[in-house]
């Protein structure tokens, strides 16, 4: 019978990375939150999951076809009156982008900030919102 002795370090820093990523966190601390996108007759809607964020620090762009949806918050001023062992949410940023074809309407976009959702109206232009004819095959 042969004695091991366990090496529990590995499960430790496992549990902390658990409790220290959130659901769309990578290793360099930028993020990268899940979208859901929908589609209708009149446009295409965007809800993009970023809890806790100030709206003011959100920026989106459309520039040449892409829509980016951006975020970042600097780290803010260390206090003198306390040391600081471990900072783990001192700068927190992401950027994503999608390529959105010529059926959107550009200067119509709208975005609004709620309850931790980015939600984004994408309305289609008017020659393409029209419902597509019933072909009869002959």
């Amino acid at each position: 019978m042969t004695l091991t002795k366990h090496n529990y370090r590995h499960f430790n820093n496992l549990f902390d990375e658990l409790l220290t990523r959130t659901a769309f966190s990578n290793e360099t601390g930028l993020t990268n939150p899940p979208v859901n996108i929908h589609e209708t007759n009149e446009a295409y809607h965007l809800e993009v999951v970023a809890p806790g964020l100030n709206k003011e620090d959100i920026k989106v762009n459309f520039v040449k076809g892409i829509l980016t949806i951006s975020y970042e918050k600097k780290q803010t001023e260390e206090q003198k009156d306390y040391k600081t062992h471990r900072r783990e949410f001192a700068f927190k940023s992401f950027a994503r982008s999608f390529t959105v074809d010529d059926k959107v309407n550009a200067e119509n976009i709208q975005a609004k900030y709620n309850n931790g959702i980015l939600h984004l109206l994408l309305p289609k232009k008017e020659e393409v919102k029209t419902a597509p004819k019933e072909i009869t095959i002959l």
